[in-house]
């Protein structure tokens, strides 16, 4: 039988041999994604994800290297339980770059045919159109985005900027998520766009202060509870002055699950109670674009959910809040802000240009160019998402010709289409 210090070299130069092995693998991005997953980003795209990754795995090659270095070195049984620390400690680094390459190549093998690829790569210029349209007029960058394709319900993302599973490294493109079910309404995209802006400049904790100063008038506990909704709510009113009543008729159908969950009332949750937060995108549409179908949707929306049916722990909270909805559209969007430059959110970026009339408008003058022209795609793309949402939520008995035409845009946006 060995000595206690032969048998514990032996056990940790095979664990070492083991884990340094698998960090060498993790060199070779395409056996992560395929080339033609990789093919199907935009070139800058491709080579940022690449450039990252590669460098996420060459710091944990490299603390590899300094392992086996001190296992080599290590002389007594007090050097090798300091080299069964870092052990450890390698395995966790190892596992927490593993996490962040198998997240980038998770959305981009979702890219899984030329169609897929299209209408991605659309939303990808989507989501960052939106930014740029804001970033821009403030001289602020707009991080690059990577859309990619998942199940549920609701839209997310992982912000530029934020620190990785690795805990070495920042994510250097704004990750978002879009459900299956709404690849072809992909509102969300913008709303997501919106929380990296607000991220960038500041915009939600101000937003948060002037909530809770202006609603102060508010009884007890309201207007924190809208200060702490700040940043759903600016994500909201970012998707509002890009898209219209299209985003409010999708939010609508994502939060619509019943009384359990339209009711529900989470404290520190950032998300509004999703029966104020339809009310609120309705009240959006109604101060500035007058009466139409945002009407019906709000009472259809308290006749499906009467207040007299919530529950105790959001009654009270409901019922003292819905009087503010007007004030509380006026702050978010009327407000100049010190974020954006001592300017309101409407004075960046004006609702009016997706006003129904408005697209409607666009839509009869433009005709079929608008669809298939690749001048006025490329021009009007955040307003063809307002227009084609627009005709899913007014004409439902239009459904199945708006997804053909909203699938024909946006895959020529996404290069997987020859336009006219």
């Amino acid at each position: 039988m060995s000595d206690p210090g032969t048998a514990t070299r032996t056990q940790l130069t095979r664990q070492v041999a083991h884990w340094t092995a698998a960090a060498m693998r993790l060199h070779d991005l395409d056996d992560l994604a395929s080339p033609s997953a990789w093919n199907s980003l935009e070139h800058y795209l491709g080579l940022s994800i690449r450039q990252h990754l590669t460098m996420a795995v060459e710091r944990l090659k490299r603390e590899a290297t300094f392992l086996q270095t001190a296992l080599n070195s290590a002389s007594s049984i007090a050097d090798l339980s300091i080299v069964r620390q870092q052990l450890l400690t390698f395995r966790k680094r190892y596992l927490r770059v593993e996490t962040t390459l198998d997240f980038y190549a998770d959305a981009i093998n979702t890219r899984t045919s030329t169609i897929m690829m299209g209408l991605m790569r659309a939303c990808d210029t989507l989501s960052h159109r939106s930014m740029t349209q804001i970033l821009d007029q403030l001289g602020k960058p707009a991080p690059i985005t990577l859309t990619y394709l998942d199940k549920g319900l609701g839209a997310s993302i992982l912000k530029a900027g934020l620190r990785l599973w690795d805990e070495t490294s920042v994510n250097p493109v704004a990750a978002i998520k879009i459900t299956r079910h709404n690849l072809h309404r992909p509102t969300a995209l913008i709303h997501e766009a919106g929380h990296q802006v607000a991220h960038i400049t500041g915009w939600s904790e101000e937003l948060s202060s002037a909530l809770e100063a202006d609603l102060a008038y508010a009884p007890a506990g309201v207007a924190d509870a809208w200060a702490s909704w700040a940043p759903e709510i600016a994500a909201d009113a970012f998707g509002f002055v890009h898209t219209g009543y299209a985003s409010v008729a999708s939010l609508y159908d994502v939060v619509d699950g019943g009384e359990s969950v339209v009711f529900r009332y989470l404290p520190g949750d950032p998300h509004p109670i999703s029966y104020l937060r339809v009310l609120l995108g309705a009240e959006m549409c109604r101060q500035f674009y007058g009466a139409g179908p945002w009407d019906d949707l709000a009472l259809s929306w308290t006749q499906q959910y009467s207040l007299q049916r919530a529950p105790q722990a959001s009654g009270y909270l409901l019922r003292e809040s819905v009087p503010l909805l007007t004030n509380v559209v006026n702050i978010t969007l009327r407000k100049p802000m010190r974020s954006f430059g001592g300017r309101s959110l409407i004075a960046l970026i004006n609702p009016e240009r997706v006003k129904p009339e408005t697209l409607l408008a666009l839509e009869q003058q433009l005709g079929a160019a608008l669809y298939t022209s690749m001048h006025w795609i490329w021009t009007e793309a955040l307003r063809l998402l307002a227009l084609t949402g627009l005709r899913k939520a007014t004409l439902a008995n239009r459904t199945t010709e708006t997804i053909k035409l909203q699938e024909e845009w946006m895959l020529r946006l996404g290069g997987a289409l020859q336009a006219a």
